[in-house]
């Protein structure tokens, strides 16, 4: 290797490693507080790993607020919404890349259009409409508003488009209904894509926070983000309990992530380059 090249990939590297230091450095503070003393973790100079690891402080958070009952609706939640989701992003990809019906395309721009639209500006409407419903402080309240999205739609019906048109009428000669051709030809190959919308909205139900605290009041329903932050009157602001409740709250979606985000980083190339 020629020396300017070693110089130019060092110095890359170099950026690359601090940039994941500091990255990684805030989640490593965090779980290593979970098992500091409150001696320990404001103690300056900082310490960096606890005198010895113990369960206390987690213990302590499990037993002043329902964790367990917030991890049980946080998965309720999270399967449900990715489920619907799925299926509605399934179906309207296949409905505007292969459905031929007036005004198709123009439909789907507006659709995309509203993508500028930020949840805030609607978060009002939705209040309203869950109330009348009758759905405050359930489960449903969280679910209903995210069974379907313009942006994982987007990324499916790009890769739906990227397959053959031939493929299509090959099927539809040979006697395929368009429901058959769906689920036996485009969603196996589309599988990429699904796995990253999947995992995306995964991640995306699990965090979610602003919409779960206008919507629940009370512990039944409350997920981890909100039961994280009503910890914090609850439990006291104590930062070795809050490092390890923040850690209950968190490792499950940093351990999902760790595992795929090479499917998170494939899917959206493959769903944003072609069309």
């Amino acid at each position: 290797m020629k020396a300017k090249n070693f110089v130019k990939y060092a110095l890359l590297y170099l950026i690359l490693g601090i940039g994941a230091v500091f990255m990684i450095f805030p989640f490593f503070w965090m779980i290593t507080g979970g098992f500091k003393t409150s001696q320990e973790i404001s103690a300056f100079p900082p310490l960096l790993f606890p005198s010895h690891f113990n369960l206390k402080n987690f213990e302590f958070a499990l037993e002043t607020a329902p964790f367990a009952k917030y991890f049980a609706n946080s998965v309720i939640v999270t399967i449900s919404s990715v489920t619907l989701s799925t299926l509605t992003t399934i179906l309207a990809a296949f409905a505007f890349s292969r459905l031929d019906f007036k005004g198709r395309d123009t439909i789907f721009a507006l659709l995309l259009a509203l993508m500028m639209v930020p949840f805030e500006m609607i978060v009002i409407t939705n209040y309203r409409t869950i109330i009348n419903m009758g759905l405050l402080n359930t489960r449903l309240a969280l679910i209903i508003p995210f069974t379907s999205s313009i942006f994982y739609t987007y990324i499916l019906r790009n890769f739906f488009v990227s397959i053959p048109d031939s493929l299509y009428k090959s099927a539809k000669i040979d006697g395929c209904s368009n429901w058959q051709y769906l689920w036996k030809v485009m969603v196996p190959m589309a599988r990429p894509s699904l796995v990253t919308i999947i995992l995306l909205n995964g991640i995306a139900a699990w965090n979610s926070f602003f919409w779960p605290m206008l919507v629940t009041n009370t512990s039944a329903a409350r997920t981890l983000p909100f039961g994280l932050y009503a910890f914090m009157t609850e439990g006291g602001a104590r930062n070795e309990y809050m490092m390890a409740a923040a850690t209950i709250v968190v490792l499950p979606m940093m351990i999902l992530f760790l595992f795929a985000r090479k499917y998170i980083v494939t899917g959206v190339s493959k769903g944003g380059l072609k069309g």
